[in-house]
């Protein structure tokens, strides 16, 4: 396999790198390769002709096919980017064009069941399971990003078949692109992304379902949702497609998570019936203290929002004058719009940026101008 660039030396050789499925991920990490390391060649497979041709208008895939043929037996990686339920189409066409020296790893949510086919297919010897921990509401090539991975942690589940030397080179990789690899196996992966990111997204999802069931005619719930409902549902938005995989496949972790869960919500239940002062009081400090104790950074699926609510009057122009102070100084905006309930939140207009940095960077112009800035915590 072709040796990686450090700090200190480059590669030998550039990286050939091959991409089975070309959406969020895929494209994400495609464009964190050729940002970080430019003479890698990348060549992309995916069903969507659409997707193919734009990646190669952007420069990200140097060679392109719409089907899984000889252009991969040169790759020292492929990345297996396809929805879970392909996979196995995938590897069975992809084996006979397998370099003896590729790395094959995927993205995939749930472990378990890729492990089990690469061991099934004689494999393991050149197989590590990846996950990176990013995400976004948002799906497909279109929606990519190399700085989606910036910072996120990156779970890799080698097997016990593959070289040190190979799983040493991934890892290398997967700093180069900004992203922190974290190695687990694959049992012990499926379990706790069940505990921080299926059962949220079944939880979110069903509280969406409760106000929208027990919503009136005029949806007044929906008009007033604030903040703290907005905060805990907003991953409701993601792809239904991918979260029906991922329940399907990782079933038994949710739902011995999910029948945790429930015991605990009958628990509180009982405790609000009984109007327990201390025992409500504890639960929410408890909780309240094992949150604050996360590490601020944003490196789990969830990603943070990084954004402020700025006060300003109640006139024409007001919030186009703000988007143009902006816009002069370069700072990007990914969302923006006036706060309707600010139940949870001061300030009357809502600006969602990119990266940390704008917050900090339109912060401090916007006070330089005379607004009044609250930073969302």
């Amino acid at each position: 396999m072709t040796a990686l660039p450090t700090d200190t030396a480059k590669a030998e050789a550039p990286l050939t790198v091959g991409f089975i499925g070309l959406g969020l991920i895929g494209g994400s990490i495609a464009k964190a390769l050729k940002s970080a390391l430019p003479d890698t060649k990348l060549i992309a497979y995916d069903t969507n002709k659409d997707t193919l041709s734009l990646a190669q208008e952007e420069g990200i895939a140097d060679r392109i096919t719409t089907a899984i043929d000889e252009s991969f037996h040169a790759c020292d990686y492929i990345f297996l980017c396809a929805p879970v339920s392909g996979n196995d189409e995938n590897l069975n066409a992809l084996k006979q064009y397998l370099s003896p020296s590729c790395l094959l790893t995927d993205v995939g949510s749930v472990k378990s069941g890729i492990h089990s086919h690469i061991e099934a297919m004689g494999l393991s010897g050149q197989f590590i399971g990846g996950h990176p921990m990013a995400g976004s509401e948002r799906f497909g090539y279109a929606n990519s990003k190399a700085r989606l991975l910036e910072n996120a942690y990156y779970i890799l589940t080698p097997t016990e078949e593959v070289p040190a030397e190979k799983l040493k080179a991934y890892q290398e990789l997967v700093s180069i692109i900004g992203a922190i690899p974290l190695v687990l196996n694959a049992c012990q992966h499926d379990y706790v992304t069940a505990a921080v990111s299926h059962l949220p997204h079944v939880i979110a999802s069903s509280l969406v379902h409760l106000v929208k069931d027990s919503d009136s005619e005029d949806g007044i719930m929906k008009m007033i949702a604030a903040g703290g409902f907005k905060d805990i549902t907003r991953i409701a938005s993601s792809s239904p497609d991918m979260w029906q995989q991922i329940c399907l496949t990782n079933t038994d972790n949710i739902l011995r998570l999910l029948d945790d869960y429930i015991r605990a919500l009958t628990h509180i239940r009982g405790e609000l019936e009984g109007k327990d002062a201390k025992s409500l009081y504890d639960f929410f400090q408890g909780a309240r203290t094992y949150r604050d104790s996360f590490a601020e950074a944003s490196s789990g699926p969830i990603k943070k929002a990084y954004s402020l609510t700025v006060d300003i009057a109640d006139e024409t122009g007001a919030l186009a004058s703000i988007a143009t102070i902006l816009a002069l100084n370069q700072i990007s905006i990914k969302n923006i719009g006036i706060v309707h309930n600010r139940e949870r939140e001061e300030g009357a207009l809502r600006i969602e940026f990119y990266a940390e940095n704008d917050v900090l960077t339109a912060a401090g112009i916007l006070r330089s101008r005379g607004y009044t800035i609250y930073e969302k915590k």
